[in-house]
């Protein structure tokens, strides 16, 4: 059996799921911040889009050296550009782990910071923790700042309090 193959059937299943919640995203409260430390709703939705790519450099690097002031963040200007990009990155994403075999997925990959290394890990793990767990954690957040804004919120993993009419 290939690493990748439960891996997809993950990706598929919760990336479903936050794609139904990046469709209640509304355009009128991509600014909306719940708290002055906290990510804007719609660069928060954003970040959940862009680690899709994550997976495509996990894929096909050895690492990365992210250097913070060249960093561009992806912040929608609507609810339409946020699900396009959605959609391109997660058929990159899929692509991507599809061709990869074990020998791939078990190779190390490390992530830094300006040249300090802050893990390395099996590629296969990188996916699961930096790019699965990762977008799961936001995916929470962000039906927060939704209950906030008094959106209905999906099904995720059943049914929501919106959808029994609670």
């Amino acid at each position: 059996m290939r690493i990748v193959d439960p891996m997809l059937q993950e990706l598929e299943h919760e990336m479903g799921s936050t794609r139904k919640l990046l469709e209640r995203v509304p355009d009128n409260a991509l600014d909306f911040k719940p708290h002055e430390k906290s990510m804007p709703l719609g660069r928060l939705a954003g970040h959940i889009t862009e680690m899709l790519d994550w997976a495509v450099d996990i894929v096909k690097s050895d690492g990365m050296d992210m250097d913070p002031t060249k960093y561009k963040p992806f912040a929608p200007k609507s609810q339409k550009e946020l699900l396009a990009a959605f959609d391109k990155s997660l058929a990159a994403a899929r692509t991507a782990m599809q061709g990869a075999g074990n020998d791939v997925l078990m190779q190390p990959w490390t992530f830094k910071v300006m040249g300090k290394q802050v893990f390395q890990l099996p590629k296969a793990a990188v996916l699961r923790t930096w790019v699965f767990n990762h977008i799961i954690h936001h995916r929470g957040q962000l039906g927060v700042y939704l209950r906030l804004k008094n959106v209905p919120l999906p099904q995720t993993y059943g049914p929501s309090a919106d959808e029994q009419g609670m």
